[in-house]
């Protein structure tokens, strides 16, 4: 979509039609402000939303230095975006610009309007979407800023988790930014105070824990103390997925989430054999798009919440969380996904978030740009990143074990990395030792054939090998294969674990009522679309194991 389409997606004007048509589907009150009145402020949640009928309304951007204007909305136009779905707090101000007259709908009416009315749901999402992507293209949206070093493990750690969770936020690295000195003056700080984040000209948190920074920026949503009719344990597409069917067949659904929506899919970056997107599309795009379907039907989705352990209580599943909170629900869904395994070389643990990156994703790559980058791994995940980074890198190795990149990655991507210029493959090949001092400097690597060893000067080293399931919070109950994945379906029949009469169904685990799909599975196809359709199905086998309650 060009710039023009984006923004005239962004700024729909209804009719008098479909404004009637959105008073008769939810209701909503009609109320009067004068010049200068605030209608939301920005850090707020469970904000209204108004269609403005008459007078203007201005969107501030007051997160900055100074107030931007964001945009300015009039007659037959609407507020909003993507919080109103997600429960996360208002990234701008509303204000009026003159005396108006607007009309004004809860959040849960919003949502009644998006479920109900077809034609205003599509215009009103689209809209909500445009508006955060014009935004994160614009440059100028300060939202959250983060400073810290570049080499702190701390610092990369904080933006990661904010990157990965689509929150809006500015880098000021210590090293490059000239205001930073002055801005950690103006806050009392200095360096060794560090990561530090701020918003709205204060300082919010220093150093915070995933958790601490969650519940400050209002992106962890209180959970409800309900037994759940299914509990979901990772949002990745299996997770999703299911939240997505889950809750729009109206099962109260919660989706608990250790880091952030997406799995590894949400870290690829560039989709093109996913069905029905031919021209491809980043993997977070695909799965912020998949996390507001969630939020739209109702689905709890709750971050960061890793869960601790797994417990039957009457035969219902009882999950402990880190946090010390507990959920209970008639079903449980094991979504995990997988880790890319850590490199078993010298330094690699030193240098995790300072040189050493598990993901290749504009947060990771902005200490690469016209640098030597290392790639290791010979699968899609792998080849994806070394197409990504040729874009921004001076150059790209990627290590290989084997000879042949085709072996065991699509022959459309190997093709591409194969004409790609400035990409050398370094065939059967290892990393044999990482070093450096405050960050990464240097690569060793051998080749198993010739035993020639090669030193390559590099900031970055992007790993994509091997997979660990996410299984050892899970208890002996639910059984698993010799590598760690959750085995599923009627051969469980046969298990010491499974008490029922009947067989299991197909993607059910040795334990009634507890499922597992995608990559954490056995046997399970690692491909996204199968996630996805592993995520829908157990959906259906949840709602057969409930009439059986």
């Amino acid at each position: 979509m060009t710039e023009h389409g984006l923004h005239d997606a962004a700024f729909p004007t209804l009719d008098e039609a479909q404004i009637a048509a959105l008073g008769k589907c939810a209701g909503g009150t009609l109320k009067k402000y004068q010049v200068g009145q605030t209608l939301f402020q920005i850090g707020e949640r469970d904000f209204k939303f108004f269609v403005i009928m008459s007078g203007e309304v201005e969107i501030l951007d007051l997160s900055g230095e100074k107030p931007k204007t964001v945009a300015i909305h009039k007659a037959g136009e609407f507020t909003g975006d993507v919080s109103h779905l997600t429960g996360r707090r208002s990234i701008v101000s509303a204000v009026a610009r003159s005396d108006c007259e607007v009309y004004e709908m809860s959040t849960d009416a919003l949502r009644q309007v998006l479920n109900q009315c077809p034609d205003l749901s599509d215009l009103i999402l689209q809209a909500f979407i445009a508006r955060r992507q014009l935004v994160r293209d614009s440059g100028t949206f300060t939202g959250l800023r983060v400073i810290g070093s570049r080499y702190s493990q701390d610092t990369f750690r904080v933006r990661d988790f904010l990157a990965l969770n689509r929150v809006l936020f500015t880098w000021l690295d210590l090293e490059a930014d000239p205001e930073v000195d002055k801005l950690l003056r103006q806050f009392g700080l200095s360096a060794k105070d560090t990561p530090v984040v701020a918003w709205t000209g204060k300082v919010l948190l220093r150093n915070p824990t995933n958790l601490k920074l969650a519940e400050a920026i209002g992106l962890r949503q209180p959970l409800e103390q309900v037994v759940y009719d299914l509990a979901v344990v990772g949002a990745g597409p299996a997770g999703l997925a299911a939240a997505v069917y889950g809750a729009s067949e109206g099962l109260n659904t919660v989706v608990l989430e250790r880091t952030a929506p997406g799995g590894q899919a949400g870290s690829s970056a560039r989709i093109e054999n996913y069905l029905g997107f031919p021209m491809g599309m980043t993997g977070s795009d695909l799965m912020d798009r998949a996390t507001l379907q969630a939020d739209k039907f109702g689905a709890h989705l709750t971050i960061p919440a890793q869960v601790a352990s797994l417990t039957f209580d009457r035969a219902y599943p009882v999950l402990r969380l880190m946090s010390g909170e507990t959920v209970a629900a008639k079903c449980l869904l094991i979504a995990t996904g997988i880790d890319y395994r850590r490199l078993e070389v010298d330094g690699c643990k030193q240098f995790e978030g300072c040189g050493v990156y598990y993901a290749a994703t504009p947060n990771e790559t902005q200490v690469c740009r016209d640098a030597d980058v290392v790639v290791v791994g010979g699968g899609n995940s792998a080849g994806q990143a070394v197409v990504f980074l040729a874009g921004r890198a001076r150059k790209v190795f990627l290590v290989i074990r084997n000879d042949d990149l085709s072996q065991s990655m699509s022959s459309y991507l190997a093709r591409r990395i194969e004409q790609t210029k400035n990409v050398e493959i370094l065939p059967n090949t290892t990393i044999r030792r990482i070093a450096g001092d405050e960050h990464l400097t240097t690569v060793e690597v051998v080749n198993s054939k010739t035993g020639k060893d090669q030193t390559l000067q590099t900031p970055a080293l992007f790993s994509f090998i091997g997979a660990v399931p996410r299984t050892d919070w899970l208890p002996k109950e639910i059984e698993k294969d010799a590598k760690g994945f959750v085995r599923t379906g009627p051969a469980l029949a046969r298990s010491p674990s499974w008490n029922d009469r009947r067989e299991p169904f197909l993607l059910e685990t040795s334990k009634p009522g507890v499922f597992a799909a995608g990559d954490v599975r056995s046997g399970s196809v690692k491909r996204i679309a199968s996630a996805v359709g592993e995520g829908a199905m157990a959906v259906q086998f949840v709602h057969e194991y409930l009439k059986e309650m």
